[in-house]
């Protein structure tokens, strides 16, 4: 087996910056329940000993503490409360009241409801948060405001609103943008040149096609998107974006944009076939994901989960460009004998001649 010459930080920079590193950078999502389930079997009390023990290239995140108001139980900072569900194998925060639902209007919203403000966050601990691990790639600002859109307004009438009530979507994405925005610029000035990756994502996809139509991508997000991008890479950070799903249609105009990083490459989805997209933007873009967690990770056997990281390592890391990583968290029903196997075969196959 060949000899590791480069920190995770170095070969995730390497990959990034389309230089070779040592090997495929490997990179892990989990849900809690999978996560423990995956210690006990490999025997270790603890994450960074997980980490070590499979050769995952960590990422550190690092945000602000939460100062505000203080909350009641089970509401966010957006007065969104939610509720613990249980599906036998694994919880879930479930959305159960959304605060913004009521409203028929930007005045109504604007008279009745009070925005979260940024100097609800202390950023002065940010510094100490990457203390001791300067050889991990750091992940810090970003935003994902739509998802918090639809818990504001409840799904349906979420989407309801881009065509019934779009100055309603407006009003709403304009002040969770600003929100996004100020608390990433702060992060940035606490550890000016610290952080690589920020996460500018927006779910834009369903197993078969977009959720919504190109129009209103172009209308209601691009633009706030294209600002928060622009902001990563004036502080030198690279731009990883996620969205699930069917988005092939949509990935040229998130590469015009800005993008750095694609994730969760879903290929199951239709159109998102990894020697297509791999063909079409593997120039422009990494890709990171790719290990199936709808099907392979959680029912395929342990050979089938070898063979799509094979398969994936020859697809999607072919010149270069890619991080392996689950498609998704992986979930607590995906045996643990699978998700080793992942990481072995990413390991023992990954490495950069």
């Amino acid at each position: 087996m060949p000899k590791e010459s480069m920190t995770p930080r170095e070969r995730w920079l390497a990959v990034l910056t389309r230089q070779k590193p040592d090997r495929v950078p490997m990179d892990y999502w989990s849900t809690t329940e999978a996560r423990d389930k995956l210690k006990a079997y490999l025997g270790v009390s603890d994450d960074a000993e997980m980490y070590r023990r499979l050769h995952i290239d960590r990422v550190v995140t690092v945000s602000g503490r939460y100062v505000g108001p203080a909350l009641p139980d089970g509401q966010d900072v957006f007065g969104i409360q939610h509720r613990i569900a249980d599906y036998g194998v694994g919880t879930y925060s479930e959305v159960a009241v959304n605060p913004l639902a009521q409203y028929d209007s930007v005045q109504e919203i604007a008279a009745n409801y009070h925005w979260p403000d940024p100097d609800w966050w202390d950023y002065s601990d940010v510094p100490n948060q990457i203390v001791g691990l300067e050889d991990y790639p750091i992940r810090g600002g970003g935003s994902e405001p739509f998802l918090t859109y639809k818990s504001l307004r409840g799904q349906e009438q979420a989407f309801m609103d881009l065509a019934l009530n779009p100055e309603i979507v407006h009003y709403c994405l304009d002040k969770l943008f600003d929100l996004a925005y100020k608390g990433t610029e702060r992060i940035y000035d606490a550890i000016p040149g610290k952080v690589m990756i920020s996460y500018v994502a927006e779910d834009m996809g369903s197993q078969e096609s977009l959720m919504f139509s190109p129009r209103q991508i172009h209308e209601f997000l691009l633009p706030r998107m294209k600002r928060m991008i622009d902001l990563a890479h004036s502080a030198g950070a690279y731009v990883f974006h996620h969205s699930d799903g069917a988005v092939r249609r949509i990935i040229p105009d998130m590469i015009a944009a800005g993008i750095d990083v694609l994730n969760p490459i879903q290929w199951r989805c239709t159109g998102m076939e990894r020697e297509g997209l791999k063909r079409d933007f593997g120039e422009q873009i990494v890709f990171h994901g790719g290990v199936d967690n709808q099907y392979t990770l959680a029912f395929g056997s342990v050979d089938e989960v070898r063979q799509e990281v094979l398969d994936n390592l020859r697809i999607l890391g072919a010149g270069g460009g890619y991080i392996i990583a689950p498609c998704h968290n992986i979930q607590a029903v995906s045996p643990a004998e699978n998700i080793v196997a992942m990481y072995e075969t990413g390991y023992e196959h990954g490495w950069c001649q």
